[in-house]
């Protein structure tokens, strides 16, 4: 979605296809398949940032290039796909609950901030970051498990943590110990740090993308832009918007990430974050910045092209 969904008079408007005018069976079953590329792609990244945020003052490898090398040492091109299978069983429903939930959100909220009269890069920030809070929570309650279950996959026999036999496995080890409250574990660390992290990253996506248009000088009275130009600047929106949610909120995942993978000692937030502290200092929260932040770039840039693509694909015929 790079621009709002509603129909102001945006440099982008004129190119923008709106949430009513889509074929929605079509939108999503083309849309589970464009996305499953993507995540096919990306994915790599989430096991390095992932290791490397659980690593321990011993462990060795302690940079992503050293990371990767112990991986490709170990198990090859599929120890970079660690727990890809259970990943993909629930980006689907995910996916279809997070794109409707932020296309409906981002309508009303424009409604809503409209007749405040605000700049139009805050008032694109304020829809766009609460559409995507809202998208966030509601998609919290199916990817929370997944994410639980592909993390301990993504670790396993690394620094000391438990091997398992596949994601079935992991789900009969979290049932056995800690029942389905397991599946949640960090479910509140989740919520603090997808929500405000896909707030974020959509506030400053809308509003970085009029700042663009706005330095360029395009005017809502001038012709559209090429779909090359707009192409572009929802690229350069996405890494923008990438840096700025990884920077804020890898303190948060970081945490979140040990509470999940954790196995026999469970530790507690607190632990968590003393542990961090007396191996790295402050520094070590944000472990794995490098990766999250490739990785929030990388799959946010994608995902926002496949999506404008996807868009013009599924659009009902005038």
């Amino acid at each position: 979605m790079a621009a709002a969904s509603e129909a102001s008079a945006q440099p982008i408007g004129a190119t923008e296809i709106n949430w009513d005018k889509l074929d929605k069976t079509k939108f999503y079953v083309v849309g589970a398949g464009l996305f499953t590329g993507v995540t096919v792609a990306l994915y790599p990244v989430s096991v390095v940032k992932t290791r490397l945020q659980v690593a321990t003052s011993e462990s060795v490898e302690r940079n992503a290039l050293s990371v990767i090398k112990g991986i490709w040492k170990a198990d090859g091109v599929p120890g970079l796909y660690r727990g890809f299978g259970t990943v993909i069983t629930g980006a689907v429903p995910t996916r279809v609950i997070f794109m409707t939930a932020l296309e409906t959100t981002k309508v009303a909220a424009f409604k809503l901030v409209e007749p405040f009269k605000f700049s139009e890069p805050t008032q694109a920030a304020l829809a766009n970051g609460l559409a995507g809070m809202t998208a966030s929570l509601f998609s919290q309650t199916i990817f929370v498990p997944i994410d639980v279950v592909s993390q301990r996959l993504m670790v396993q026999g690394y620094s000391g943590h438990v091997r398992y036999t596949g994601g079935m496995d992991v789900a009969r080890q979290i049932l056995k110990t800690d029942g389905i409250r397991g599946f949640y574990r960090g479910f509140g660390l989740s919520i603090m740090t997808y929500s405000p992290s896909s707030a974020v990253w959509w506030a400053s996506y809308g509003s970085s993308q009029r700042l663009i248009w706005s330095f360029f000088g395009h005017g809502s009275d001038e012709a559209p832009p090429s779909v090359g130009k707009i192409m572009s600047v929802q690229a350069t929106g996405g890494i923008i918007a990438g840096a700025t949610a990884s920077f804020i909120t890898t303190p948060l995942d970081t945490i979140k990430t040990r509470l999940q993978v954790g196995h026999e000692k469970r530790p507690t937030t607190s632990e968590v974050v003393k542990s961090l502290i007396r191996d790295d200092g402050w520094k070590g929260f944000y472990r794995g910045l490098g990766p999250r932040f490739f990785s929030m770039s990388a799959w946010g840039t994608s995902m926002i092209l496949a999506y404008e693509y996807l868009k013009r694909v599924c659009a009902k015929d005038e």
